[in-house]
């Protein structure tokens, strides 16, 4: 069996889809619909030439969501994690696959951030920023290609086309102001019977440049990722030609890097402050990473030849351990051969590797793979199997910063004039902050006693003026 994906990009008017659910008291929900190409090749009871069918197998998933207001966009990656075939009958196969749709669904959301006006002198405010990395926009960008090709007189030339798939892989994508740009391959794999009846494969690499236009002009700062599906494929091939019509879809997300300032604390050294507190939870991106994964397998054959090869990789495992994150890649390799006796034989080979990157248990970590290139073998002692595996990675923060959502002050009072009006204290795990307001003082009061720019080292003496 030679699997094609049928890759899907769907985008969704959320808040339709959330006003009907609620009306009707059901639970708010996204769907994606989209389908497998299968070819089953067989070797039919009479002996003979090998034969080929082809059949679409539709799928439909979906999902129940939060609800929400705003109008969204849903980005999906779909992916054939297994296939298999049987004879029923002597007219009858039965295909199955195991498909996995990876979707991503965003929409507009507001966080208010509390920075009071006008406080009196003595209020002291811990004020912190943050660089923040958040999705902005997302959407997709569909396209076309149509294109005739010449098949090379060098190979022999087809009768019929067994399977082909299209592997789209993006080489190159950067923001230019208000417009998404990507550049890449489109990697044609063709398995075909030849005029002489023999099976041979052939590979064709079509260029792939577009853009899209985003809502609003970004700054330098922003950043960009494409993700490329594939939507539609037909192929042909009549008098020394293949003509080929494809649907695909650039799927994009826009991040911006806001500057966030917070009010994390705040005392006063002459009056009670009381602090309204909240949990400030935003989708910030701490990292992304872009990777190409080098896949490699063995399998033994003695005599006879590699006809075709495919490699369909699943979706990456993440696995929290402590202070680690471990990621397992599988996937499985597909391989048709030809015996010695001419007789066609298929193996699968699985394959997996494992990454582990430092993390806190406060992160979480996202991966998702898709195909760089067209598998390849070697013969020399058996079949070495090589495919090149694209892999996006972005480590999230799952955990809320604190952030005053308000203030209530007391009357101001006069200092206790037994108090003392200086501290010696040596500096331990607590910051500057802290110090000076369990002892009823102020950060610039410690700095300046003790002519600090910053953080006191651990054990270090210090002076703490009291006023």
């Amino acid at each position: 069996i030679r699997i094609n994906p049928g890759n899907i990009g769907e985008r969704w008017k959320v808040a339709e889809v959330a006003n009907a659910c609620k009306s009707a008291g059901l639970p708010i929900r996204i769907g994606v619909n989209g389908g497998v190409m299968c070819w089953v090749l067989y070797t039919p009871e009479e002996e003979g030439v090998p034969q080929a069918v082809s059949a679409w197998l539709p799928f439909q998933m979906k999902w129940d969501i939060p609800q929400t207001k705003h109008d969204g966009t849903i980005l999906a990656q779909s992916f054939v994690r297994s296939a298999d075939a049987r004879s029923l009958s002597s007219r009858k196969l039965m295909i199955r696959t195991n498909t996995g749709v990876t979707v991503w669904g965003t929409a507009p959301g507001e966080v208010t951030l509390y920075m009071p006006a006008e406080l009196p002198q003595d209020v002291q405010l811990l004020r912190r920023t943050y660089p923040m990395q958040i999705p902005s926009e997302a959407g997709e960008k569909a396209f076309g290609i149509e294109e005739d090709i010449g098949f090379p007189g060098n190979l022999p030339q087809p009768e019929t086309i067994v399977r082909y798939e299209l592997c789209p892989v993006l080489t190159e994508w950067k923001l230019m102001t208000d417009k998404a740009v990507f550049r890449g391959t489109a990697l044609l794999h063709v398995l075909y019977r030849g005029v002489d009846g023999r099976l041979c494969t052939w590979d064709y690499e079509l260029p792939i440049s577009q853009y899209a236009e985003l809502d609003k002009e970004y700054d330098s700062d922003a950043s960009l990722e494409v993700w490329p599906a594939l939507t539609d494929l037909e192929l042909d091939f009549t008098e020394g030609q293949m003509r080929l019509k494809a649907g695909l879809t650039g799927q994009y997300m826009v991040y911006e890097r806001p500057m966030v300032e917070l009010v994390e604390d705040a005392y006063s050294p002459s009056r009670q402050v009381v602090t309204n507190m909240q949990q400030l939870q935003m989708p910030a991106v701490l990292d992304m990473n872009n990777d190409t994964l080098r896949v490699e397998q063995s399998v033994d054959m003695d005599a006879g030849r590699v006809i075709d090869l495919g490699f369909y990789p699943d979706s990456p495992q993440q696995n929290p351990m402590g202070t680690e994150i471990e990621t397992v890649f599988p996937g499985v390799f597909r391989l048709l051969t030809e015996d010695g006796e001419g007789k066609l034989q298929s193996t699968d080979a699985y394959w997996e590797e494992v990454r582990t990157v430092p993390a806190e248990s406060w992160v979480q970590l996202q991966t998702q793979v898709s195909p760089g290139s067209i598998p390849q073998s070697q013969m020399g002692g058996g079949v070495l199997m090589q495919a090149d595996l694209q892999s996006k990675s972005r480590t999230l923060s799952n955990q809320g910063i604190p952030m005053v959502t308000g203030l209530t002050l007391g009357e101001e009072t006069q200092a206790d004039p037994n108090r003392p009006s200086l501290i010696l204290r040596r500096a331990g795990e607590e910051g500057l902050w802290d110090l000076a307001k369990s002892t009823g003082t102020t950060v610039e009061n410690i700095r300046k006693a003790n002519r600090l720019e910053e953080e006191p080292l651990p054990g270090q003496m210090l002076i703490i003026p009291v006023p």
